[in-house]
């Protein structure tokens, strides 16, 4: 799998409220439209509660 960009991912999480569920942010990223790419690297990440952005960058820099 290619690496995926953060910055890319946040585009498709722009205001999402945090705390944040990987249920809630995977939802949010289909609902402002994310590609089968990244939905599947969302769904790789672990079920736990994201903080902030900067926490969902750190989770795909582990599972990516």
């Amino acid at each position: 799998m290619a690496k995926i960009n953060p910055i890319q991912v946040q585009k498709y999480l722009k205001g999402m409220r945090y705390p944040a569920s990987r249920d809630a942010v995977i939802r949010k990223a289909e609902e402002s439209g994310a590609d089968e790419r990244i939905l599947g690297a969302l769904q790789k990440l672990p079920e736990t509660e994201f903080s902030s952005p900067n926490d969902i960058s750190q989770a795909l820099g582990k599972v990516a």
